[in-house]
């Protein structure tokens, strides 16, 4: 065909990642033929991933599902028969009511994997009008820890702000050119990095950033909040802080300063590995350059000890002025849009927050969602009451939950399991139904919407889904109509975009012709209106400690796990730039660049094993054992390894071997952290053997 028949869209890459790169994409005939990154992006500039430029494989790949499925024989036999969207739907709305008449609304879980556009925020909405406060996700290990305990300590989250120049940058367990950390993709620090400004990275892996870093603090994986009480004591005992800031602005620096007196660079290097005149570099470093900018990553949020990670870093942003000002940590301002709590309709369940399944095992107030670990206790045990349906979307929980058994136990247990995914994955073969959903660049979206970013991207279609491929709101929009009011719902889901624009008097496709909406830029809001905490200060020790049951202030209370010679090494994983968690591994162009789960191990540890390049290995925990393929590395501590995660194996009949290679089936979910729920997903004792 003549070069003049592509036509070319402006959309923005998603569900590859959480998304944010602008495109440019030339598609014919309903195919995508092209993909290119957008020179005018307002987040890359012009740059794409691997994963966006293979995206529009996930469209035509052989394995897509394209029709309704109804399990026939026995939960995860394999055995399937086709069915219509108005048999699918009405067999949802029915199974779930009837669970709702017999157990409760409560008794019937939505679940949803990492945020990928409208559609969460759809299906809190689903689960509200339903009257279950349980949407299942999981911000226990990402997002959660950092936003939450950002609003506990100075009343907002405090996300990095690339926008405008840093003296100082530091990426603490974020690796932005391998994966998109919500929205933070590596164009805009690229750029600040080539006009000279400082980098230090806090990483246990010496990455491509760390190479480029001015200090790169090679941690041990799961002391990140060790590490950061030596900062402040450091930045505190030699006066490093801003003063006025502190008088003014904080309450509780006495007693921070008090409790990091015993954290002294040397006492801290024996915890961390990390040499104690390197601690005293990086802290001098990051108090003397500022503005500093911390982007912060989601490995600091994977332990049970994430709590006192996030509040001891929040307190070093804080003592050192870098609150809500521009190149530091900034409190986004959002465009004109339909606030979250309006969209979800939370007034109509004002019982949500004390019903919700991590009220009863005392979390941390304002936690939006309910942790995995809370869900499966409730399933097996019927504690604090029993879940007995669930609906999930965007999610693969059998491979992304800690300890993959207890996840397997659960969902075998169910009454009624919903799966609505792209390509049958391990969780979808357990199903009752399984429902063929639309992928990005086939439906029209909002990327970003409530993520505290302080701005929303445009995501217009492209080409058309495969006619009984629905995109998930659409599913949202037309389940809600058979299990709760109808009058909350439309007669088209795309009214649902229309919903949340409304505030800026744009419609979506002028939405879509400006691409993106900002908030505007204002810094240093506290001048006017105070912090939005109790006291109306950042609140280094926090005032209502006591009311929510947690530590008043940061503090180090050992390792994630008890050190174990039988298990002499330190497990931890990271975010591979070709895949998304446990997506795409079925994509012929992403496999190429890397076909097999890879486990990275430095040299000389290897050599003490007798492990060579790309042979089979066993890694072993205390709770489970599997095999992946050695990759020797000297970008890696000689006590850690690094194993992949999120991969199962197809074996065919919508069959898989998801635990052969599954990072999780060396997890556990016995042992949480209090606020969160969370399970120690890194710096957990392991070992290794040829196998």
């Amino acid at each position: 065909m003549n070069k003049e028949e592509t036509r070319w869209f402006k959309t923005h890459c998603s569900r590859m990642d959480h998304g944010g790169c602008a495109l440019l994409v030339g598609a014919r005939d309903n195919r995508i033929v092209k993909i290119k990154g957008d020179p005018e992006g307002f987040l890359n500039k012009g740059y794409v991933c691997p994963k966006g430029l293979a995206s529009a494989d996930r469209l035509t790949h052989p394995s897509r599902l394209r029709s309704p499925l109804r399990r026939v024989g026995n939960r995860g036999q394999g055995k399937w028969e086709r069915i219509s969207w108005t048999d699918a739907i009405e067999e949802m709305a029915s199974r779930m009511n009837g669970i709702k008449a017999r157990y409760g609304a409560r008794s019937v879980i939505f679940g949803q994997g990492m945020p990928k556009g409208l559609e969460l925020f759809g299906l809190i909405r689903l689960a509200t009008l339903f009257g279950s406060p349980n949407v299942i996700a999981v911000q226990d290990v990402c997002h959660a820890p950092r936003e939450v305990s950002g609003v506990h300590t100075c009343g907002f989250y405090p996300v990095v702000d690339f926008h405008h120049k840093s003296g100082l940058i530091v990426l603490w367990g974020s690796n932005v050119t391998s994966s998109n950390e919500e929205g933070q993709i590596c164009s805009l620090l690229l750029e600040q990095l080539g006009k000279g400004t400082p980098l230090i990275v806090v990483d246990p892996r010496r990455t491509e950033l760390a190479e480029k870093a001015d200090l790169w603090l090679q941690i041990r994986p799961g002391t990140d909040h060790a590490l950061a009480l030596a900062f402040l004591n450091v930045i505190i005992t030699e006066e490093l802080y801003d003063k006025a800031f502190v008088d003014e602005w904080t309450v509780g620096f006495h007693e921070l300063s008090s409790r990091v007196s015993e954290f002294t660079p040397e006492k801290v290097s024996a915890i961390t590995w990390v040499p104690a005149d390197l601690i005293r570099d990086g802290a001098r470093r990051y108090a003397s350059c500022r503005p500093a900018a911390i982007q912060w990553g989601n490995p600091i949020e994977q332990t049970v000890n994430t709590f006192d990670a996030a509040r001891a870093i929040l307190c070093l942003m804080a003592v050192c002025g870098n609150l809500d000002v521009p190149g530091g940590n900034i409190q986004p301002v959002d465009p004109d849009v339909l606030s979250l709590a309006r969209f979800v309709r939370s007034d109509l369940l004002p019982s949500k927050r004390k019903e919700m399944l991590h009220a009863f095992h005392g979390a941390i107030p304002k936690m939006m969602t309910v942790p995995p670990t809370y869900f499966r206790k409730a399933v097996l045990e019927g504690k604090p009451y029993p879940v007995r349906g669930a609906y999930i979307q965007c999610a693969n929980p059998l491979l992304a939950y800690a300890d993959s058994s207890m996840t397997f136990d659960a969902l075998m247990k169910l009454d009624f399991l919903a799966v609505s995914d792209i390509v049958l994955t391990p969780t979808a073969a357990l199903a009752d139904l399984v429902l063929p959903a639309a992928t990005s660049f086939e439906f029209n979206d909002i990327g970003h919407y409530g993520l505290g970013h302080g701005y929303i991207l445009a995501r217009p279609k492209v080409v058309d889904p495969p006619e009984e491929c629905w995109p998930d709101i659409r599913i949202i929009n037309e389940l809600g109509k058979l299990i709760s009011p109808s009058e909350y719902w439309f007669d088209s889901h795309e009214d649902l975009l229309e919903e949340v624009l409304k505030p800026s008097g744009l419609s979506f496709a002028a939405f879509a012709e400006k691409g993106y909406l900002k908030g505007p830029d204002r810094f240093r809001k506290y001048l006017d209106a105070g912090f939005s905490t109790p006291t109306g200060k950042v609140e280094l020790m926090l005032s209502q400690a006591e009311k929510m049951s947690v530590p008043p202030l940061p503090c180090f209370s050992g390792l994630p796990e008890e050190e174990d010679p039988d298990y002499p090494l330190v497990l931890t994983s990271c975010k591979s730039r070709y895949y998304l968690h446990s997506s795409y591994r079925w994509i012929e162009r992403l496999r190429k660049s890397r076909p097999q789960p890879r486990t990275e191990i430095h040299p000389e540890t290897a050599e003490r094993y007798g492990i060579r390049e790309g042979e089979e290995i066993v890694v072993e925990t205390r709770r489970g054992i599997i095999t992946q393929v050695a990759h020797l590395t000297p970008a890696i501590h000689p006590r850690v390894v690094c194993v992949a995660y999120g991969w199962w194996h197809p074996l065919g009949d919508g069959q898989f071997d998801w635990k052969k290679s599954n990072y999780n089936m060396l997890t556990s979910a016995e042992k949480l952290g209090k606020e969160f729920g969370t399970p120690n997903l890194k710096g957990i004792s392991c070992r290794v053997r040829k196998a």
